[in-house]
C-alpha cells in the first residue's frame, strides 16, 4: 500500500512542511502510535517532478516501516496501516491541508529566505489556534516569531532523527509564545511516546551544545592520538552512552559530588587547556556553599527527604537495565553462580 495523496485533508490535525528527512521522520512518528500525519512538499515542481519524489517518499516510508516490524516494534500486519495514515500533498495543496491542521511543524532548509517565506505561507493559510513549530536546530524562535502572523501560536521543537525512534523533543518558546500552546504541543508530543523538556531561547538548545563539546572533544583525541577511532566509540557507547542512559548529567554530578567536578576541572585545565575546561562559575559557587549533591542533600537537585537508600536502588535499577540491554549481564549472573 501507497502512502495517501490528495487525501481528505480534514483528517490530518498533523501536517509536516517540507518533504525531507524530518518531515518524514515527524509523520512516521505520527502514523506509528496511530495518528494521521500529512507531508507537504513546499517546492514548486512539475507534476511528474512532484510524482517521483512522491513514490520516493512513499519508497522509503514502506522500507522504514517494514525494516522497523522486522526489528519487533509491531507486528508486519500493522505496515500497511500506518502507511495509510500518512498523506503526501504538492504545494497546490498546501492552503488546503494547512487549512485543518492543529500543529504544523515547519521543516523547510536552514535559511532565513527559506524560513521567511514559509512561515509566512504557513500563517496566512492555518486557523488562528493552529500551533506552529519550527524544528529548525540553529535558528531562536524569537529570531522567526515575527516572520509568523500569530508569534503567540508559535515556538521551536528540536527533534533528533531519526524522529521516529528517539524519544526527547526540545521545545523552545519565544517570550511571547502563550503558555497554552506549549503545553498543547507537549500533549501532542507525550501522545505519540515522546518525552518533551522545555529550554529557553537560546543557541543550540540542550542536546546540541552538549553534544557539539562530546563530538569535537572525539575528534581531537583521534588528532591527538590518544586512541584509535574505534576505541573511541566504544568508550563512548559503553562508557559514556551507557551511564547517561541511566542517569542525567546533572544528575551524575550530584551522585559523585560535585567536589569531584571541581577538581577534575582544575587537573585538566591545567594540563590539558585552560579554556575548553574552564570552570563555570555555578560549579565553583557550589564547592564554596558545600552543596556537593547527595553528600550534603543539595546540589543541583534538592534531597531533601529523599530516601537515598530507595533512591540509590533506582539508580542501579536504571543501571542494570542498560547492562541488559547490552546483553552484558549474563556472565556476570553465571560467574555469581558459580562463586568466582
Amino acid at each position: 500500500m501507497a502512502a495517501n495523496a490528495n487525501a481528505n485533508t480534514s483528517s490530518c490535525p498533523v501536517v509536516a512542511i517540507g518533504a525531507g528527512r524530518m518531515g518524514r521522520g515527524i509523520a512516521l512518528a505520527y502514523a506509528i502510535r496511530g495518528q494521521s500525519a500529512a507531508i507537504v512538499d513546499f517546492k514548486p515542481r512539475e507534476p511528474a517532478q512532484y510524482q517521483a519524489l512522491r513514490q520516493s517518499i512513499n519508497d522509503e516510508l514502506a522500507m522504514t516501516l517494514r525494516q522497523l516490524a522486522d526489528l519487533g516494534m509491531f507486528g508486519a500486519e500493522q505496515v500497511d496501516a500506518c502507511l495509510a495514515r500518512i498523506s503526501v500533498h504538492a504545494l497546490d495543496e498546501a492552503d488546503a491541508v494547512l487549512a485543518a491542521a492543529q500543529i504544523v511543524f515547519e521543516g523547510v532548509p536552514e535559511t532565513p529566505e527559506a524560513k521567511r517565506d514559509a512561515l509566512g505561507r504557513i500563517g496566512a493559510a492555518v486557523a488562528d489556534d493552529a500551533i506552529i513549530a519550527s524544528t529548525t536546530s540553529t535558528m531562536l524562535a524569537s529570531d522567526l516569531a515575527a516572520m509568523v502572523r500569530l508569534p503567540g501560536r508559535f515556538m521551536n521543537a528540536h527533534w533528533l532523527n531519526p524522529a521516529y525512534i528517539i524519544p526527547l523533543v526540545e521545545v523552545s518558546a519565544h517570550p511571547g509564545t502563550d503558555p497554552g500552546a506549549v503545553q498543547a504541543l507537549k500533549a501532542s508530543l507525550s501522545s505519540i511516546g515522546k518525552v518533551p523538556v522545555e529550554c529557553s531561547c537560546s543557541p543550540g538548545y540542550i542536546v546540541p551544545r552538549l553534544q557539539s563539546l562530546i563530538m569535537n572533544e572525539a575528534a581531537r583525541m583521534v588528532e591527538e592520538k590518544v586512541a584509535t577511532p574505534e576505541q573511541i566509540d566504544l568508550a563512548t557507547r559503553y562508557g559514556l552512552g551507557f551511564r547517561f542512559a541511566a542517569i542525567g548529567v546533572l544528575e551524575f554530578i550530584d551522585y559523585g559530588g560535585n567536589d569531584i567536578l571541581y577538581h577534575a576541572n582544575n587537573y585538566l585545565a591545567k594540563n590539558l587547556d585552560e579554556n575548553r575546561y574552564a570552570m563555570p562559575d555555578i560549579v565553583r559557587r557550589y564547592m564554596q556553599e558545600g552543596k556537593n549533591g547527595l553528600r550534603s542533600a543539595s546540589g543541583f537537585h534538592s534531597y531533601e527527604g529523599v530516601d537515598l537508600e530507595a533512591y540509590r536502588r533506582d539508580v542501579l535499577a536504571r543501571a542494570l537495565g542498560m547492562l541488559r540491554h547490552f546483553g552484558l549481564d549474563q556472565s556476570a549472573t553465571s560467574n555469581v553462580a558459580k562463586g568466582d
